[in-house]
């Protein structure tokens, strides 16, 4: 299929809520490759299709190390149902944060409601590094982004960084 350019802070597309899904039609399941490709090229371990510029609402993952064989997972129009209590740190990244990771607290468990593919309701209960990597993907559906969870003070440092950059990339 093709690989898709990633969305950079401080595109304002990173901040708009995505559009549900109606049907899982062949638009849709070439979108969910395209991600998977620009996902697997970048590379990274999921991506939500605002980070390409699509206001739809569907994520992309894929938990499996190297030389490992793959596993994507494809989330289309994903809820999560349920936190769980305890809490976890865990450093993040992001690919529309380049080469920046901050450690975030989120809970470790969760249960996450979505269609797949096939258009098929899937309930998924997930922990650790799945329950981090959905909560991360499913908040840029809603334009949130994992430095929302950092310090004003650094949240404040990072989107500096990156106004900068895109002021001297547009010159």
């Amino acid at each position: 299929m093709a690989i898709r350019p990633i969305l950079i802070i401080p595109d304002a597309r990173l901040r708009a809520v995505a559009d549900h899904i109606v049907e899982v039609d062949e638009e849709i399941k070439a979108l969910a490759k395209d991600m998977l490709d620009t996902m697997y090229d970048a590379p990274g371990i999921g991506l939500a299709a605002p980070q390409i510029g699509v206001m739809k609402r569907i994520v992309v993952m894929d938990l499996a190390a190297e030389g490992e064989t793959p596993t994507p997972l494809v989330m289309i129009n994903p809820e999560i149902t349920k936190f769980g209590e305890e809490i976890q740190v865990t450093e993040e990244g992001c690919l529309s944060i380049p080469e920046l990771y901050y450690e975030v607290e989120r809970p470790s468990t969760v249960t996450v409601k979505y269609t797949d593919l096939d258009g098929q309701e899937v309930s998924k209960d997930a922990e650790g590094k799945l329950a981090v990597c959905i909560q991360h993907e499913l908040d840029h559906l809603d334009g949130v982004l994992y430095i929302d969870y950092l310090s004003r003070l650094k949240r404040d440092r990072v989107i500096k960084k990156f106004d900068k950059q895109a002021k001297l990339a547009a010159r």
